[in-house]
């Protein structure tokens, strides 16, 4: 792909919104100036996080140097100072919004969701109520249904439907549909009567953009609910009563703030780093004054009242809408950083924000829908394309040739080790994540039922994917990082040769029944024990057999002082902490460089907190076995002659350590418990039945590699490298997993002696071969 001309072509189509050409700075300088940490990184998650710049920085740790703040609720001239930026700050929130100060108030928050929390506690719930939110709607939003429901209010989703072809005559109001999904209540003496409702306080709440596919809301939808409920609900018994409006602008506010002068919304909730960045830990919830007199707040803090006295029921209030809701101090420093993010995007333009990530996104989709395997079956399924309007997020799945379906942790998996960074799964919008995927409330709780939760890695059940892939674009996005991302796709994606089911599956071969004599022969040549999960093993050239394994391999875990347990993956320095076991002294010997002695443990003493703990488990191949604290199965093994080749590839590849070195692995990097020798690269993929000095091993199918075995110990400094993983992902990639090395249980059959020990240089037989 000729990147010099594809940019041309997207300059002849996007040239006047890109790039910002009437600001101080164009794209190009922006990114070479403030972001240059982005060299190796194309960043595409800004609705998880936009990035802060470097000037944005510099700004603030130089007011944080050159300015004494003090607790704002003192009154010496530290204090005032602190006071005078705060007030700068809420003046500023307001001027985004565009926002008069006398119909509305900025309150500080610790973040969209705790003003959405905020807002649910307070709000005049009541028997008669209804919380009416749009099914595509972020979790935070949907938690204001517990208040609601406790207060024996009625909730309910509904859809909402926008006209995306509007007549010169026409209004967009007058082209919204909603539909009501099930009322949901708690308690049946809150049913709705005839004539009750007129002095109820509603709330409806949507969000100007969402998460999950990017759609755009319309704002009109304020004045439709606030004037129009009882029409746009049809006969609905629940559009009555006095609705309050709430927009979640958590994702649109950074390109498509809305315009409280036009569309009164009564509560906006928004956190600053959707904005710019930084900082963290600091949001804002936008209250009407008018609405803000009905909420009902019980607690009171310093900062929120008058006068208290402590031995009798009595305080005053204060008056401030904002200091009555703000408990305690709030983050003023923090508060003090938010001004130089709004110059940045002053200076920018929210306007030209939005012209320039919009323009990326729409090219993203037109690649993204363009895309076609060799077949001709399309690559890419799109989601929220039949929205009037799109924001600058990306939402898709991906199929093969076969109309199967990539898995996202796949597609995450190999971005990260490409350098993308982009987020995968339903981005805690499960409203939208059903709706888009065609998910039933029986498909949803079906995937409950099969351990599915939020953020693990089960992208796929029953053939259908849990989640999605999302890519999002913020005002330093570019054109560059748009088309690594596009090439990143179409390189690992899209299946151009036409015997597609080989794609990705050199040297990975199905198993091979009978090899004969003649096969080349194999040998055991090294076997290693880690007693501790996720520490160093040892080497050993005997080594006795038990029914979960190794003896004493991954009998024994590490745990924090508060329970957790402790992994490389948390972890990293948990690889230099080294083991040894002597079976004649009955003794584990542990050894840190962190540590001045040695720790010595008895086997067989009662200090040790587990005995044998084995976990009978049916594990994902529907075969059962005793396990220690493995991951998947009793053994791994890998081959020297398949470490080999990796290390070919590498060197071939140009791959350099972080040194500047050559990158090249040993056998140790896989953590194996068994090495073999002899044959083929990857002649242990085609194994089914091993046989090695007359204990049999059936083999599990092959391992699937993550991250961990990038991460090399060296010179005492834990690196984490691209590589292995990356070049792997190039040739050893198949059905979603990375593959190198076999999983192996032990068969413990009456045929194997108890006392069963495997012995380096012992002959590995295979499959048929015999002995």
């Amino acid at each position: 792909m000729n990147t010099e001309s594809d940019k041309e072509q997207f300059l002849k189509e996007f040239g006047s919104d890109y790039g910002y050409p009437n600001a101080p700075k164009n794209i190009d300088e922006i990114r070479a100036t403030e972001f240059k940490r982005l060299n190796s990184t194309v960043y595409l998650d800004h609705a998880g996080a936009t990035l802060y710049s470097e000037s944005q920085m510099e700004a603030i740790f130089k007011d944080l140097n050159t300015t004494v703040y003090g607790n704002p609720h003192s009154q010496s001239s530290c204090s005032l100072a602190s006071e005078d930026i705060v007030a700068k700050a809420r003046q500023q929130v307001l001027n985004f919004f565009n926002a008069s100060p006398r119909e509305y108030s900025c309150i500080f928050t610790s973040g969209a969701t705790s003003a959405l929390k905020l807002v649910g506690e307070t709000f005049p719930w009541s028997s008669q109520s209804s919380f009416m939110y749009s099914v595509e709607n972020h979790n935070s939003v949907l938690g204001i249904r517990e208040y609601a429901l406790s207060k024996g209010a009625a909730a309910f989703a509904v859809d909402i439907e926008e006209s995306t072809h509007l007549g010169e005559s026409e209004s967009p109001k007058s082209n919204l549909k909603l539909t009501q999904h099930h009322v949901q209540r708690r308690s049946e003496c809150g049913e709705l009567k005839e004539g009750t409702t007129g002095n109820a306080y509603n709330l409806f709440a949507f969000p100007s953009e969402c998460n999950f596919s990017g759609r755009k809301f319309y704002p009109y939808l304020v004045k439709v609910i606030k004037e129009e409920s009882e029409r746009i609900l049809g006969s609905s018994q629940y559009g009555r009563g006095c609705w309050l409006v709430l927009i979640d602008a958590a994702k649109g506010c950074a390109t498509d703030p809305a315009d409280l002068s036009k569309f009164k919304a009564d509560f906006v909730v928004f956190s600053f780093y959707k904005l710019f960045g930084y900082p963290t830990g600091l949001g804002a919830l936008i209250v009407r004054n008018d609405a803000a007199k009905l909420m009902k707040k019980t607690y009171f803090s310093g900062g929120t009242v008058a006068a208290a006295i402590a031995d009798i029921d009595f305080f005053k209030r204060r008056e401030g809408v904002e200091e009555f809701f703000e408990d305690g101090t709030i983050s003023f420093l923090s508060i003090a950083a938010i001004q130089h993010g709004f110059r940045i995007m002053n200076m920018l333009t929210t306007s030209s924000i939005s012209r320039h990530t919009a323009s990326l996104a729409a090219y993203v989709r037109n690649k993204l829908l363009a895309l076609k395997h060799e077949n001709g079956e399309f690559v890419c399924t799109l989601y929220g394309l039949l929205s009037s309007e799109m924001g600058p997020t990306v939402s898709f799945n991906m199929k093969r040739p076969d109309g199967t379906w990539y898995g996202y942790r796949e597609v995450e998996k190999l971005a990260t080790l490409a350098g993308i960074q982009l987020r995968t799964g339903c981005f805690c919008n499960p409203g939208a994540c059903a709706k888009y995927l065609g998910l039933s409330h029986l498909d949803l709780l079906s995937n409950i039922e099969a351990g599915h939760v939020c953020w693990d890695d089960r992208d796929m059940l029953h053939g259908k994917p849990t989640g999605a892939i999302r890519v999002s674009f913020g005002y330093m996005s570019t054109f560059e990082d748009v088309m690594k991302f596009v090439n990143f796709v179409e390189n690992n994606f899209v299946i151009l040769s036409s015997n597609w089911s080989a794609f990705h599956l050199s040297s990975i071969s199905p198993p091979v029944e009978g090899i004969g004599k003649a096969a080349a022969r194999h040998f055991l040549t090294s076997i290693t024990v880690y007693p501790i999960k996720s520490c160093a093993g040892f080497s050993a050239n005997q080594w006795p057999l038990t029914s979960t394994g190794l003896l004493y391999d991954r009998e024994w875990i590490l745990k924090s002082t508060t329970g957790e347990i402790l992994t490389q993956k948390k972890v990293p320095e948990m690889c230099y902490i080294t083991t040894l076991i002597d079976l004649n002294l009955g003794k584990l010997f542990l050894e840190s460089p962190r540590c001045k002695e040695k720790l010595q443990i008895e086997l067989k003493s009662n200090s040790l907190a587990t005995g044998r703990d084995e976990m009978d488990i049916q594990n994902h191949r529907d075969v059962g076995a005793k396990l220690n604290f493995v991951n998947e199965a009793q053994f791994l093994l890998v081959s020297e002659e398949s470490i080999a080749d990796l290390n070919s590839r590498l060197k071939s590849n140009g791959r350099k350590s972080t040194g500047g070195q050559a990158v090249q692995v040993g056998a140790m990097r896989f953590r194996p418990n068994l090495v073999a020798s002899g044959g083929e690269p990857y002649a242990e993929d085609r194994w089914r039945h091993l046989n090695i000095g007359g204990k049999y091993f059936t083999s599990l199918g092959g391992c699937n590699r993550c991250q961990m075995i990038n991460i090399n110990p060296e010179a005492g400094e834990v690196q984490r490298l691209s590589e292995p993983l990356a070049t792997l992902a190039g040739y050893r990639r198949a059905k979603g997993k990375i593959l190198f090395g076999i999983l192996l249980r032990y068969e413990n059959n009456t045929k194997t002696k108890s006392d069963a020990w495997l012995r380096v240089g012992e002959q590995i037989f295979s499959n048929g071969d015999s002995n």
